[in-house]
């Protein structure tokens, strides 16, 4: 391959990468509501009902700056505190729910993430 080729690879590469580009589809594993810690089936149906939270910062935007969920722009998802009863603290479990329906479980603040199948 010809260096210049080569060299132009790997600037679209970085490019595409650094303006999400190349996670425009983000794989995600699925994990089915009854699967859920009985902490985030409670969050779960606290956000469908609107609240009343628990937690002041529940609501919150999430920025998705890992993008490890799908991108869409700033404002799409809120996150929303699951219980860690070990914790003292909000502990690192969440659920995340995107303004299209979806919602995602972390149990690892934000590492990785699991879409619930209602």
């Amino acid at each position: 391959m010809a260096p210049w080729l080569r060299f132009l690879i790997i600037v679209w590469l970085a490019i595409g990468s650094s303006l999400g580009l190349a996670r425009e589809n983000v794989a995600v594993d699925w994990i089915n509501v009854a699967e859920l810690p009985a902490e985030a089936r409670t969050t779960l149906v606290l956000i469908k009902q609107g609240g009343p939270f628990p937690y002041d910062r529940d609501g919150i935007v999430f920025g998705n700056f890992e993008k490890r969920l799908p991108l869409h722009p700033r404002g799409y998802y809120r996150e929303y505190t699951v219980k860690s009863p070990w914790r003292r603290d909000r502990g690192p479990r969440r659920i995340v729910a995107g303004r299209g329906g979806e919602f995602y479980y972390t149990a690892d603040h934000y590492k990785t993430f699991s879409r619930i199948r209602e």
